[in-house]
């Protein structure tokens, strides 16, 4: 590491140390530490509420950081996150507003003589406000929007004036919403230091811009020349949404409901055009250059681990072997008796090796398919994810135990050429399914490891990441394993949450492919022939999965993680909950 390298780290180190003294001084919680510019309490990541507090530490100043840590740490401190949890509205634009106003109201509760802090909040505020300002998020109207929705809120509670070199960019925006949220900014102000009252006001707020957004976007012209302008707009809002959301006290449960569109459609579920679905071999989709790059760092990663393979091999192959006849065993002193050996105690009445045993040998004619969710969110996770998939796979092609390695995804962001076809043909209701799935091949049945190796590797193409349709996936990969003549054949689902298409979604309803999941999991269940396992990334998946297992993968895969999952997947999940 170069002097600069290591100075830069040492200055970091530092900054971590401070902020993590000032929040510990501030809420009183001595297990709060900064690691990686992230916030932490005992080694867990704690969730970033509001798009503000998202940092760049090799690119902020130190007071912007600063700012964040203590708009953090005074969340903590005044506000009651099982009472938020329970106000949550439903609507994503609406979370996000209902999640900035709380901050904002936690922001505006200054301990009495600390005027650096509420510097320091200002600081980052405007610092946040200026990289949207600068950015295209407020070119279209629907970002604007928000962006002048948060810059009213933030003024009105904090008493700070709006900065001055955007206040001609959202005075006209600023004019025409007043009147419709004067009265909520109004009861936020007056109630700002009661959390369940100053929530009426906030989802009252929250409530009429989602509903000002969803006719702006409903009024959107359907000409083609225009869709770029919708597509802005989706794009600015999932921007603004994009703030890491989890739970402060580790593993949380996936949200589900009912979706009544599929409730009620008597074609059950749907998709509106096949025509563009593909199914790829993953390693055809990265140069063969990068993909060596990606799998030297894989080696190097799975390496710092001193993973024992042979032992999870040897364990995968007690656990999902079979014992089979394989012969006899004769000259033995207990067993069955052999009558070819009676003469022999007439001539030696001391001989005791009369006897035979049944030999048996473990056969393992089982088939894993591992089947890697692989929307947006996962990327995150994806080199640990990666890890283990190798790993696993590796052992069990050591156990000659056969394996596939799937994944899926979509073709495109928010529908791509399936939306555009459904606008084109005047937007029938409830078209069903509206994007182009992408089903990936890491590796087949018929590939060892060895040679499949590069192409699990792949997995670390961010760009193959975008959406997920997960049921129709899930039965995909199991009629690929049936396929296979084996006696038992175990699908594992690996993802860190619920399926997620926008086009789709807004088409029909939220959860029109979260209930199909349900739909199609209980099939397979009822057909008996593939055990489908959900392994949840951060998340517990069972509500969708009989048998699920979580798994917190914030470290690299350990031989205790491992033997865990073993242990599930030879179980057929009954040790999962």
């Amino acid at each position: 590491m170069k002097s600069s390298d290591r100075e830069a780290a040492r200055r970091a180190a530092r900054g971590d140390a401070l902020r993590a003294a000032t929040v510990r001084a501030l809420t009183g919680d001595a297990a709060l530490h900064y690691s990686n510019g992230r916030l932490c309490r005992n080694m867990k990541p704690l969730p970033i509420h509001a798009p503000h507090l998202r940092t760049a530490p090799a690119e902020d100043t130190f007071a912007s950081l600063r700012g964040a840590a203590d708009g953090a740490a005074l969340r903590l401190r005044h506000s009651d996150a099982e009472l938020h949890r329970r106000l949550l509205p439903e609507g994503s634009v609406q979370r996000l507003l209902f999640e900035l106003l709380e901050q904002l109201r936690c922001e505006s509760l200054l301990p009495e003589g600390m005027p650096g802090l509420a510097q320091n909040l200002r600081s980052r505020f405007e610092a946040w406000s200026r990289d949207m300002h600068r950015s295209r998020i407020v070119d279209g109207h629907l970002g604007l929007l928000l962006y002048t929705v948060a810059q009213m809120c933030w003024s009105r509670l904090s008493g700070w004036p709006v900065l001055e070199e955007t206040e001609g960019l959202i005075e006209a925006t600023r004019a025409s919403v007043a009147p419709v949220i004067g009265a909520p900014l109004v009861g936020m102000r007056r109630t700002r230091s009661d959390q369940c009252a100053f929530a009426e006001h906030a989802l009252e707020l929250a409530r009429q811009i989602s509903e000002m957004i969803d006719a702006e976007r409903a009024a959107l012209p359907d000409e083609a020349e225009d869709q770029q302008d919708d597509e802005a707009a989706r794009n600015a809002i999932s921007l603004f949404l994009d703030f890491e959301d989890g739970d402060e006290e580790g593993i949380t449960l996936a949200h589900t409901g009912e979706s009544r569109v599929l409730r009620a459609s008597e074609q059950g579920y749907r998709v509106f055009t096949t025509r563009y679905d593909r199914e790829s071999c993953a390693g055809t989709l990265v140069r063969k250059a990068l993909l060596s790059e990606y799998r030297e760092r894989l080696d190097q990663r799975i390496g710092a681990q001193a993973l024992n393979v042979p032992r999870l091999a040897r364990a995968l192959k007690a656990a999902l072997a079979v014992p089979q006849r394989d012969g006899w065993s004769f000259g033995e002193e207990h067993g069955r008796i052999d009558g070819r050996r009676l003469a022999q105690l007439v001539s030696s009445p001391a001989e005791r090796r009369l006897f035979r045993l049944e030999h048996h040998t473990l056969i393992a004619e089982s088939m894993v398919s591992f089947l890697i969710d692989c929307s947006g969110s996962m990327r995150a996770q994806i080199e640990p994810v990666t890890m283990l998939i190798d790993v696993l796979t590796r052992a069990l092609d050591s156990a000659g135990i056969a394996s596939e390695v799937l994944g899926f995804t979509t073709g495109a962001w928010n529908g791509g050429r399936a939306r555009l076809d459904w606008l084109a043909q005047g937007r029938p209701r409830h078209p069903g399914r509206l994007n182009e799935v992408s089903h990936l091949v890491f590796k087949n049945a018929e590939t060892s490891w060895r040679r499949a190796r590069a192409d699990i590797a792949a997995l670390l193409k961010g760009d193959l990441f975008r959406e997920g349709v997960d049921g129709e996936a899930i039965e995909w990969a199991c009629n690929r394993l049936r396929a296979h003549p084996v006696n038992r054949r175990i699908l594992i689902v690996v993802s860190d949450g619920s399926p997620m298409d926008a086009a789709t979604h807004q088409a029909n309803d939220v959860y029109y492919l979260d209930n199909h999941l349900k739909q199609v999991i209980g099939e397979q269940r009822a057909a008996g022939d593939v055990e489908v396992l959900g392994l949840g990334i951060g998340l517990d998946l069972s509500p969708y999965y009989r048998h699920s297992l979580a798994v917190d993968l914030s470290a690299p895969p350990d031989m205790t993680l491992l033997a865990e999952i073993v242990g599930f997947i030879g179980a057929g999940g009954r040790r999962g909950r």
